[in-house]
């Protein structure tokens, strides 16, 4: 268990860093790495504000009332709900999912090597070395894998601007219907919503505080400030991509090890464990699917947030999170509850349409 000062940084820390790597991953595929257009940035601030901040609160609540990981508490839930016990499955997709995108996250960073660094070993080869060394590191303490992700980040950021890596100038272009799915991508699926590793993480001090916002808006600023570095950030040199490589194996480390947290305490025979966690990760190795990959992907952690959000607006009692989240207004948990209830499968559904419209 972490101790009380540590539990304080680590569920911020955590947000900025996985966000800014999980970004950095999707931006190319979602076509934002290369155009810095002000209406998709300003789109993509609204859905952090209008769809990644009331997930989040999601999360913090279910935390505080279970009182143990998601793939865990799913369990309890959906007894206390008298709901179905097919809607466990969303713990499934998303404990799955955590070592999907570290093998997406790899992915990149494998092409990323291979065209600055190792110009003449294959993308997948140089893949499955760093696959190995995330899963080597894996096994160190969290505090380890966490402040190594912390300054490949950082060192990564400054390097960029220091070494003079050009940016595109800002400029307003009309905006598409496209150009929501890949907002709604970046805010939830890149900040790591859905998959409970917020939840996972700040186990420890929700116990401790009685108002899931003390909680909540911590991680959802480093979200946010991880998004702004974004908007700085392009990994176009050597030295800093190299730095970014090094963040991305300490991240994908991080969720290698947090997915194997939650699939022992869901008390899963340990071959289980480590052949969900392997495949997923290494079936990314395959060249020549990859690029489907990252559309299965996107829509694998939009369906992952859609399912919470029906199953906690719409199956769960409206009592039950209510004590849970403890806001001091009335107002503030009916607009919450509306946002999750409405605004947040709309909102999916809507992204989940526009990525699969822009595959034809």
């Amino acid at each position: 268990m972490q101790d009380n000062a540590m539990t304080r940084w680590l569920s911020p820390l955590m947000a900025f860093c996985l966000s800014f790597i999980i970004i950095a991953t999707l931006a190319p595929i979602v076509g934002i790495q290369v155009d810095r257009q002000i209406d998709f940035w300003l789109l993509w601030l609204g859905t952090m504000l209008i769809l990644a901040l009331p997930i989040c609160y999601l999360e913090i609540a279910l935390a505080k009332r279970s009182k143990t990981t998601a793939l865990n508490a799913l369990s309890s839930l959906t007894r206390d709900a008298d709901a179905s016990q097919q809607w466990r499955i969303v713990g499934w997709l998303a404990v799955v999912f955590i070592p999907f995108l570290a093998g997406g996250m790899l992915s990149n960073a494998s092409q990323l090597l291979g065209h600055f660094a190792f110009n003449g070993i294959a993308s997948n080869l140089l893949f499955v070395g760093l696959a190995v060394a995330a899963v080597l590191l894996s096994f160190a303490p969290r505090n380890m894998i966490l402040i190594l992700s912390v300054i490949g980040v950082l060192a990564s950021l400054i390097l960029a601007n220091v070494m003079g890596t050009a940016l595109p100038a800002w400029h307003v272009t009309p905006v598409a219907f496209s150009e929501w799915g890949s907002a709604t991508v970046l805010a939830l699926v890149a900040s790591g919503l859905g998959m409970g590793l917020y939840w996972q993480s700040s186990l420890a001090s929700v116990k401790q505080q009685d108002i899931a916002t003390q909680t909540v808006l911590p991680i959802w600023i480093a979200q946010l400030f991880a998004v702004i570095a974004f908007a700085f950030f392009a990994a176009n040199a050597q030295i800093p991509s190299l730095a970014f490589v090094i963040a991305v194996v300490s991240a994908a480390a991080l969720l290698l090890q947090m997915a194997r947290e939650q699939l022992l305490h869901r008390q899963l025979n340990i071959v289980l464990q480590w052949l969900i966690i392997l495949v997923a990760v290494l079936v990314w190795a395959i060249p020549a699917i990859s690029s489907i990959f990252n559309i299965v992907l996107m829509l694998w952690g939009l369906i992952i947030c859609l399912i919470y959000a029906i199953f906690v607006g719409w199956i769960m009692k409206i009592s039950h999170l209510r004590k849970s989240m403890n806001f001091s207004n009335e107002l503030f948990y009916n607009v919450w509850r509306i946002a999750v209830r409405v605004v947040l499968p709309l909102s999916i559904i809507l992204a989940m349409i526009s990525i699969i419209g822009q595959l034809f």
